[in-house]
């Protein structure tokens, strides 16, 4: 008796060139490449894209698969993300060009921050919090906007810039105690 796993024996006929293995392996992980894909990317012709290249990548490529570095599932949700990542980048922020300003992220700030409560934000305020931000470094500035107006993850903004978990945790710790400060002066309240 085999001790292969049905996914393993899919790949292996996958590198043999048999079309119904691939779309058998579609049938099972195409739900799980899609839905990978829709999260990073929150659009589903997107997400649809990338599930197609990833099966066109697996049919290209399935002598890659090794069993004894994970499930099939892991390996193929890992191409899946690495897929939507790429496209992510391309898309949406330009690392280096700054593609996305800070006007345009804070464009939907309410008037009202239910984390200062009683306290409104005039335009003036807003003002001077963006220079704030704008004051910062810009590999500061880079950390925070993906985190908090891409919805990143630190793990994914780490990939994502190429940089080390540790050193995406620092930056964003340390643009947020400069906000703080500011926040906490007389330039803020306007004092």
């Amino acid at each position: 008796m085999s001790s292969l796993s049905p996914d393993h024996l899919l790949f292996e006929q996958i590198r043999q060139k048999d079309p119904a293995a691939l779309s058998e392996l579609y049938d099972r992980y195409s739900r799980l490449v899609f839905g990978v894909a829709l999260k990073i990317l929150n659009d589903e012709q997107a997400a649809e894209e990338i599930t197609q290249d990833v099966f066109l990548q697996i049919w290209n490529k399935a002598e890659t698969y090794d069993p004894s570095l994970g499930n099939a599932a892991s390996w193929i949700a890992r191409i899946a993300r690495n897929r939507s990542i790429d496209q992510y980048r391309y898309s949406h922020v330009r690392v280096e060009g700054h593609s996305t300003s800070w006007d345009d992220c804070c464009e939907d700030i309410p008037v009202e921050a239910p984390s200062i409560e009683r306290h409104a934000i005039t335009s003036d305020q807003r003002r001077s919090l963006l220079r704030a931000i704008r004051d910062l470094p810009a590999d500061q500035q880079k950390a925070l906007a993906l985190a908090f107006f891409q919805g990143m993850t630190h793990l994914e903004i780490a990939t994502f810039l190429g940089e080390p978990l540790g050193t995406v945790k620092t930056r964003i710790r340390l643009a947020m105690q400069k906000l703080r400060s500011f926040l906490a002066s007389e330039d803020w309240r306007g004092e």
